[in-house]
């Protein structure tokens, strides 16, 4: 597109739309109106087979076994995400979004560029990215969450002597003593053991199931404590907050390493991005690198490798995680 024809394009646009403004024409009222409709009709269809998705897999899950494959990892890495981020969404509709996302970006990609292939390159990339930054955000937030069950763990463990329950209790009744972020659960182990007609084993496995692996010590001592109990026994919770001072330790070791991992990462990054910037000020190389064939696959090819060199960063980080106590 040439300077004149811009510019002819934009003054007949204007003229059209002071037309429309002083003659009081709705000209794009009804076509609005039927896309926005036909909008809602397919959201509508996509919701309910979505719905029907979700049931059939929950019923085929509570039946079968899924197998260990490329499709339960995804899964799993997805329900994790949703859980673990507080998404309003489920499985079938997180993919659903996504699958139309990286319709529109690869067709966006395409009208730039002028290459099919390469624009699915560029948007696979681009979408291992978005799905890495989920996954750290996550991390995040499970590492938040290990450090209140830690800090939970610190103030209850020694009160245990005088009983879990009236440990928890105590420490529940304190107003800041436990993050708000898992309160609701202790608060609901309290209701079930005294108003819901729950053993107090059953309520400290709920309670297990909710909080996770992390607190799997306490929970297993708590139980044999509470059935067992004997003098001296109470000393048995001291250990998880010895065990918890070691874990903040290393935990925070991991996470200077992290941060420093990270940080190098996004600065060598930024540095790169700039250094191309300012290499596209000159004619030549703009030209090469956004008109010829070479110059698109070496675009396509740096988008990936920062992408995927991202998501290799945080997949050690993940074999490096903060640690917590498995079954």
């Amino acid at each position: 597109m040439n300077t004149e024809f811009m510019l002819s394009l934009l003054l007949g646009a204007a003229a059209f739309m002071l037309f429309n403004t002083m003659a009081r024409v709705r000209f794009f009222e009804g076509t609005l109106r039927s896309a926005l409709d036909a909008l809602d009709v397919i959201a509508e269809h996509i919701g309910k087979y979505n719905s029907r998705r979700y049931v059939n897999r929950i019923r085929r899950e509570r039946i079968v076994r899924p197998k260990e494959n490329l499709a339960a990892k995804y899964n799993r890495l997805v329900e994790g995400l949703i859980l673990d981020l507080n998404l309003p969404f489920t499985l079938e509709s997180f993919t659903s979004i996504l699958a139309i996302s990286f319709a529109v970006v690869v067709l966006v990609i395409v009208f730039y560029i002028r290459n099919v292939t390469l624009s699915v390159l560029i948007a696979v990339s681009l979408f291992i990215g978005l799905m890495t930054w989920f996954v750290m955000k996550s991390k995040a937030v499970k590492a938040e969450r290990i450090e209140n069950i830690m800090d939970a763990e610190d103030l209850i463990c020694p009160l245990a002597r005088d009983g879990v329950l009236v440990a928890i209790k105590k420490v529940v009744a304190a107003e800041e003593a436990i993050s708000p972020n898992i309160r609701p659960y202790f608060q609901q182990f309290i209701d079930n053991v005294e108003n819901n007609g729950y053993s107090f084993r059953q309520a400290m496995e709920l309670l297990n199931r909710q909080l996770g692996p992390k607190f799997d010590n306490f929970a297993r001592k708590a139980v044999i404590f509470e059935y067992n109990e004997r003098k001296g026994m109470a000393d048995i919770f001291l250990d998880i907050v010895d065990e918890n001072a070691v874990l903040r330790e290393i935990n925070s070791r991991k996470d200077r390493i992290f941060r420093k991992m990270n940080r190098d990462f996004f600065l060598k990054t930024i540095i790169i991005i700039l250094f191309y910037l300012y290499a596209l000020s000159v004619d030549g190389f703009r030209e090469f690198m956004m008109q010829t064939n070479l110059g698109k696959m070496i675009n396509t090819a740096m988008i990936s490798i920062i992408c995927v060199s991202f998501a290799r960063t945080q997949a050690l980080q993940g074999n490096l995680g903060y640690g917590e106590s498995r079954k």
